[in-house]
């Protein structure tokens, strides 16, 4: 299996436009070949399917893609057997998985994917290519049939990751959360997924975009901090936990 993946930590840096420190890695990631896109918009919750399709369209133009909308269109097993690449957006994961599940795609998703079609996808999109989605900071706002995800990785991702810890603020950091994860869960690797960065994957080999670290979480073993030019190959040989 040669995948190829792009998961970003967000979709926009703060005070810049929508996607923007992406889109160059997105055009060189879809190259030349790919002509349209599969976008799922099923994360979005205060923005409709249809407003979240118009907005990422108005990205994907700009540089050079067409947009296809999951729920614009009749037979969704057919229309993702037929995709050039998979867009999977942000917003709430469960909500993300709810739909994912409920209409039965999560298999033929996968299928397709571990084929050799190209996959992108922010926050949410990011958590879902994960074993689980367990490792989201999304409120559950709606009960998904399970917390599996598409299982594109090995190992799990906390997008939107900061060391930042808020003043005067009683509640947990992100770090304390994601080892009262791995309480849980010891044997699963969890990747603090900064803002603005992103991890690309191909085939056997995965690489760390952008220009802050990221941090490595395991039960029981000292968090590691990894950059651009950090060889992180390793994490595609992990057990996997799902």
């Amino acid at each position: 299996m040669h995948k190829r993946l792009l998961l970003l930590s967000n979709s926009t840096n703060v005070g810049e436009d929508y996607l923007l420190y992406a889109r160059q890695e997105i055009q060189n990631f879809l190259g030349a070949s790919v002509k349209k896109v599969l976008f799922i918009p099923f994360a979005g919750v205060t923005l409709t399917f249809d407003a979240y399709t118009e907005k990422v369209g108005k990205v994907f133009k700009d540089i050079g893609y067409e947009i296809e909308a999951i729920h614009r269109t009749d037979n969704y097993h057919q229309v993702i057997k037929q995709a050039e690449a998979i867009v999977i957006g942000g917003g709430n994961t469960f909500h993300l998985a709810y739909w994912l599940h409920k209409t039965a795609i999560i298999d033929i998703i996968k299928e397709i994917i571990n084929n050799k079609i190209p996959y992108i996808g922010w926050s949410a999109g990011s958590n879902i290519a994960c074993p689980t989605i367990k490792t989201t900071n999304d409120m559950p706002i709606i009960e998904p049939i399970s917390f599996s995800g598409l299982n594109l990785v090995p190992f799990q991702i906390n997008p939107h990751y900061t060391d930042e810890v808020i003043p005067h603020h009683n509640g947990e950091t992100r770090e304390a959360r994601i080892r009262e994860f791995l309480v849980v869960n010891p044997d699963v690797y969890v990747v603090g997924l900064k803002e603005g960065t992103m991890l690309k994957v191909e085939g056997s080999t995965i690489k760390l975009v952008g220009n802050q670290t990221m941090r490595l979480f395991k039960f029981g073993e000292p968090i590691v901090e990894y950059d651009s030019n950090s060889n992180l190959d390793f994490l595609l040989r992990l057990f996997r936990s799902e």
